[in-house]
């Protein structure tokens, strides 16, 4: 069994196994009784392997990256939440007993099949002793020799490979976690006093915003590229006319296809944060995040708007916010667009006559943190621009998400998705970039960037990890401060801008913008 999509072929299915030569011998030298109990623990075994082949399928498909027996598990979570907002709750609770029936069904009938075959190779001893001695044989005269079927090597041990890899895995996770704490400990600007932090920066109006799946596909890819570079091109004209500029490069980040919270806290925290274990470790400690900086100066009122949070969110304290908008409370009557709670169009609205309108107390200036959820998948339906002064409570997206595509309209087909996940990202870009048109002021900087890269099912499977990232301003001294980063004048990055690692954005940040570093050493 392989464990991923590009292993399911038939030469796959020929191949000789190590194990199964070993097991076979190891059935016919041992009495009734000890044979039938290995027979079942090996039913088991290769039952829960086929999950974890299975399982590997899904994180490489969605995540690019395998599945950690170690760390994944509360992510299953997340998938059947997922899976309510796409198909939802009939559906997926149908979903969901049968998949459990369906792994129920495995496991017995893999442990009852093997059963049965220990049972007839000590019925038909002779004949099995000489068809094991064969197969043997076979074996080792296949692996000497490189024997292989399409390319495909006929004498493998891949059952025992993967167990070894399962435990390296595990020995490997948990090493690391133990290493990562020493890291997290270490911060350049741990030390440093607020009176040093972003002083280029006081008195500015100050907003990051993470889009959702924004990845590198969506710029360069040949299908969704021609609508989206479109929408850049014509929104930093659009920008340009009205005294805003720009400058564009690429961000490597820390997930790919899902778990958005790793690279919004790899970015601000300015650490490598690519696994749960990893994101629990930095969010207990006092590692700073780069929204923490601004609060810490004294000079800024801290807020974040978060329409994908539905429930509680202890990571605020983290993230040095001195309140968040929730899904809950921004007003919206309208649908639900398949996992988005809401447009981000009505997102931005609420954010300006909840907050941006609004002065701070005390002569402070602001750090906003938004999260935008629109072009998440299944990109189906997405939502449409309205004119700005009739978004009201959001009900005005009645008709636009009924006359909308089913999500089962990319979850179906890969150039479906590829379109419509295109056409979800110009809907944000274009949204965020009218909202500062609209609103933006003198004062403004807006740093917007992707999460991470769709899934590979509209950004294939050998896709980057890369995203784009974007510092707009009024002020042209601001992007003379990042005139060394060699970033691409605009909002889409050259191909051969530079990309840096995510984690690198924080300290480079921090430091363009006059802080000094004091390191807090572990």
């Amino acid at each position: 069994m392989p464990n991923s999509m590009d292993g399911l072929e038939l030469s796959t299915f020929v191949r000789i196994p190590a194990e199964g030569v070993i097991g076979a011998a190891v059935m016919l030298a041992l009495p009734r009784r000890p044979r039938v109990a290995l027979a079942v623990v090996s039913g088991v075994a290769l039952a829960a392997l086929t999950v974890l082949n299975l399982l590997d399928m899904g994180f490489n498909q969605y995540l690019g990256r395998g599945f950690n027996p170690v760390l994944d598990w509360s992510l299953l979570g997340d998938a059947q939440s997922y899976l309510v907002d796409s198909l939802g709750r009939t559906t997926t609770l149908a979903v969901t007993a049968g998949v459990i029936a369906l792994v129920l069904l495995l496991f017995t009938l893999l442990s009852l099949s093997t059963v049965r075959l220990a049972n007839l190779l000590a019925r038909h001893s002779g004949i099995a002793t000489r068809g094991t001695l064969i197969a043997g044989v076979v074996w080792i005269t296949c692996s000497s020799l490189g024997v292989q079927m399409s390319g495909t090597p006929l004498a493998v041990d891949r059952t025992a490979t993967a167990l070894k890899g399962q435990v390296r895995q595990a020995r490997n996770t948990l090493r690391d976690e133990a290493e990562f704490e020493k890291v997290a400990r270490v911060d350049a600007f741990g030390n440093t006093p607020g009176s040093q932090l972003v002083p280029d920066l006081r008195g500015k109006d100050m907003i990051f915003t993470f889009i959702e799946s924004y990845g590198r596909s969506a710029v360069e890819d040949p299908v969704m590229a021609p609508g989206v570079d479109s929408t850049l091109d014509a929104r930093t004209k659009a920008l340009a006319k009205a005294g805003f500029h720009a400058r564009s490069g690429w961000l490597t980040s820390a997930t790919y296809g899902g778990s958005s919270w790793l690279g919004h806290s790899t970015t601000m925290s300015g650490l490598w944060i690519s696994d749960q274990q990893r994101y629990r470790t930095v969010m207990a400690s006092d590692h700073m995040s780069l929204t923490d900086a601004f609060k810490k100066t004294g000079a800024f009122d801290t807020v974040g708007v978060m329409p994908g949070v539905q429930k509680g969110w202890p990571e605020q304290k983290w993230y040095g916010l001195d309140r968040v908008y929730n899904a809950f409370q921004l007003g919206y009557k309208g649908p639900k667009f398949s996992w988005s709670t809401m447009p981000d169009q009505y997102t931005l609205q609420q954010y300006q006559d909840r907050v941006h309108s609004k002065k701070p107390a005390d002569g402070k200036s602001r750090m906003s943190l938004l999260i935008l959820t629109s072009s998440h998948t299944p990109w189906a339906p997405i939502p449409t621009m309205v004119p700005w002064n009739q978004l009201g409570d959001g009900s005005v997206f009645d008709s636009i998400e009924k006359a909308g595509h089913p999500s089962t309209y990319t979850l179906t087909d890969d150039t479906h998705t590829k379109e419509e996940y295109g056409k979800s990202v110009q809907y944000t870009v274009t949204a965020l970039t009218e909202w500062l048109e609209r609103y933006g002021n003198e004062n403004t900087v807006l740093v917007f960037l992707g999460d991470h890269q769709p899934n590979a099912h509209a950004s294939g499977n050998h896709a980057s990890r890369d995203v784009p990232v974007s510092i707009v301003a009024k002020d042209p001294k601001l992007l003379d401060k990042i005139a060394g980063w060699g970033w691409t004048d605009g909002l889409r990055p050259a191909h051969n801008a530079p990309v840096w690692k995510m984690s690198a954005f924080r300290d480079r940040f921090l430091t363009a913008y006059g802080s000094t570093p004091h390191p807090k050493k572990g």
